[in-house]
């Protein structure tokens, strides 16, 4: 059953092509999270094969990526917190969890925005709250990008080195996002700590 679910992503993926890639990439990073997973790793696998680029796979998957973010971005943007308040919950954003985000967004800063890209669960909507404090769009456009250019290299290396093993990719992958959980709460403790420096010294 497995194989055969894996099988069907991998050709999806190939039929689809590099495009395919950056529209599921861009959906996966908008309102209407998609597991990146079913799509980066069959990527990567087909890098390993030899019927797609690294480079050309790697630039789909992350300006894909972008494109989601910038979605979201600018939706709150311009459209603002009422907006979310009224249509979020059809695409399962309550009023709690815009609040949770916005929170998380201000006691962070834009730092964020980078380190949530890394995180499961979250990487879809630190957006939301970074478009509505209208932030720096060249900064969210590059801390946005590291982010997500991470996410995608690591899938894309499990797709090429193991995924010819179906049984090795969830666990694998679950011990990459325990590993990239660590790092990020040491990203963030080293920028508030440079942060609070910073504000002391003003």
């Amino acid at each position: 059953m497995l194989e055969n679910i894996v099988t069907y992503l991998v050709d999806l993926v190939a039929d689809w092509g590099y495009l395919g890639i950056f529209l599921l990439m861009a959906l996966e990073s908008s309102f209407f999270p998609f597991p990146s997973e079913v799509v980066m790793i069959p990527a990567g696998y087909l890098v390993y094969t030899g019927q797609m680029n690294l480079y050309m796979a790697f630039g789909a998957g992350a300006f894909g990526s972008l494109a989601g973010a910038l979605f979201n971005y600018y939706l709150c943007y311009f459209l603002g917190r009422p907006f979310i308040a009224k249509y979020g919950k059809y695409v399962g954003i309550t009023d709690e969890k815009m609040t949770k985000f916005e929170s998380f967004f201000n006691r962070y800063g834009e730092i964020s925005t980078f380190n949530c890209r890394l995180i499961p669960g979250i990487r879809q909507y630190i957006s939301l709250p970074a478009g509505l404090a209208k932030m720096n769009i060249f900064t969210f456009s590059l801390y946005t990008t590291l982010g997500a250019g991470i996410w995608v290299a690591i899938l894309l290396a499990i797709g090429y080195y193991i995924g010819d093993q179906k049984e090795l990719i969830k666990e694998y992958l679950t011990q990459i996002t325990i590993y990239l959980l660590l790092v990020v709460g040491l990203i963030t403790a080293i920028y508030i700590y440079l942060h609070k420096r910073k504000s002391l010294k003003r």
